[in-house]
């Protein structure tokens, strides 16, 4: 595929990196020389110093051949023109632009970005989709990752396995036969900075992050049966009174759950814009590296703090503070990836990368085949997919024992007409049949296949 990004900045180079790896003809357009030159540097794409709204130079990325656009630049004006300019010269067939200005995306605009107006096929609102990160991580303190497929039916949870993990130890097709109405199934093992589909006789060990895939219903269960049975933070302090920051907060009051929320804003201005527009949230003006203001926020009695400035360095350090002061539990929102492989040391229970969260969402319209909804787990090496299966996919008609699968796949859950299947050897998958699969990335293309649609489906 041909793509075209608008912006090399993380989200634009991560973006980039992926589709690049896979084999995609990939061009980058950015203003900045430096940002460019790392991209031709370090990626087999081309590199194009230019603004990405202007025609000659999406000309000279290729346009005329380009089968998607996405525009990923710090500004979302540019985002949306280039997005129109690539329908109107270049008729480009998808085109996908982050806008992050929240008074772009009111429901009462819902028809602003539609084929009439601004033809944008896709809006991805970062910290919408970070905040709703948040807010399933606060819901599910036991799971360091927590994403819903079908309909929310079925949750895909990364697990740790602690010490006193009461399943360590134990070949997984034990597992099946002490708990048989148990509506989960384990897809992923992350050990000793490898990742691996299980078998049946694998056993779970001391420290490894577990993918599991379950029913909505049997979710607590599941923790629980991982020896996770933490209680839902009733006590939140949230750094920073941004945009995502501003989100939570909002979405927790109108859940109407029994929750303590305080803000701490360091911008004067914005700290009393965010306070005017919450009932019950208490927002502080000052910084979250302030011991003074960590302790009128009461982050001594805090259950969880929730670290969500532009600043990684900020939500590092406010994070460590605040559980040297006292508090249960942190969340740190962390861009640069150099940070992420040393939080746990740091004390920092968990943290949300939104480049992650970005990359998953545009990898969903890269997928070929019936793919409906896309997460990207370890840094690209795995994903969890959700796909349709049509008559004439391999996948459907013969148990799944007969099948020859790849290596690198596990079937997690089969969503059929609003129940949620768990997957054995006798299984029968159906057309129409919603399925949810852990990928290894080397096996994705594979999967794809599974789900495309054949000739004869005509």
């Amino acid at each position: 595929m041909r793509v075209i990004i608008c912006g090399a900045g993380q989200v634009g180079f991560g973006i980039a990196e992926r589709l690049a790896s896979e084999g995609n003809d990939v061009s980058v357009i950015d203003t900045s020389e430096q940002l460019i030159e790392r991209v031709r540097d370090t990626l087999d794409v081309r590199g194009i110093v230019g603004h990405g709204s202007h025609p000659d130079v999406l000309a000279a990325a290729g346009a005329d051949q380009a089968e998607m656009i996405i525009a990923v630049t710090l500004y979302d004006e540019v985002n949306m023109t280039a997005c129109q300019v690539a329908h109107s010269l270049f008729d480009v067939p998808t085109k996908i632009a982050r806008v992050r200005a929240q008074s772009y995306l009111g429901a009462h605009f819902g028809d602003l970005f539609s084929r009439d107006h601004l033809p944008i096929d896709v809006v991805i609102s970062p910290e919408k989709e970070v905040g709703q990160v948040v807010l399933k991580r606060i819901a599910l303190p036991g799971a360091t990752d927590v994403v819903q497929f079908a309909d929310d039916h079925v949750t895909m949870m990364a697990i740790e396995c602690s010490e006193d993990c009461p399943v360590v130890n134990t070949p997984l097709s034990q597992l099946t036969d002490l708990f048989p109405d148990l509506n989960a199934t384990v897809v992923g093992v992350w050990r000793n900075e490898k990742l691996f589909v299980p078998h049946s006789a694998d056993q779970l060990l001391t420290d490894d992050l577990v993918y599991v895939i379950s029913h909505r219903e049997q979710v607590r269960r599941t923790l629980s049966l991982f020896g996770h049975e933490e209680t839902e933070a009733r006590r939140i302090v949230i750094a920073g009174g941004g945009n995502i920051g501003h989100f939570v907060a909002t979405e927790l009051e109108r859940e109407g759950a029994r929750t303590n929320v305080k803000i701490i804003e360091h911008n004067r201005e914005r700290a009393i814009r965010v306070a005017d527009t919450l009932r019950r949230t208490i927002v502080l003006h000052g910084s979250a590296l302030d011991q003074q203001i960590l302790h009128e926020a009461d982050i001594q009695d805090a259950e969880l703090m929730v670290s969500l400035t532009n600043d990684d360095q900020v939500n590092v350090l406010s994070a460590v503070m605040a559980k040297k002061l006292g508090c249960d539990a942190t969340m740190s929102l962390i861009n640069d990836l150099g940070y992420q492989s040393f939080t746990a040391t740091l004390g920092i229970d968990a943290h949300i990368n939104p480049r992650a969260v970005t990359i998953s969402r545009v990898l969903q319209h890269m997928r070929r085949g019936r793919i409906r909804q896309v997460h990207s787990v370890q840094k690209g090496q795995a994903e969890v997919l959700e796909a349709e299966a049509l008559e004439t996919s391999p996948l459907v008609g013969p148990p799944l024992r007969e099948l020859d699968l790849p290596e690198d796949i596990r079937i997690g859950a089969i969503y059929r007409n609003g129940e949620v299947v768990r997957p054995d050897g006798e299984t029968r998958i159906k057309a129409h049949d919603r399925v949810v699969i852990f990928a290894k990335t080397s096996a994705v293309k594979q999967v794809e296949q599974l789900f495309r649609v054949s000739l004869q489906f005509f």
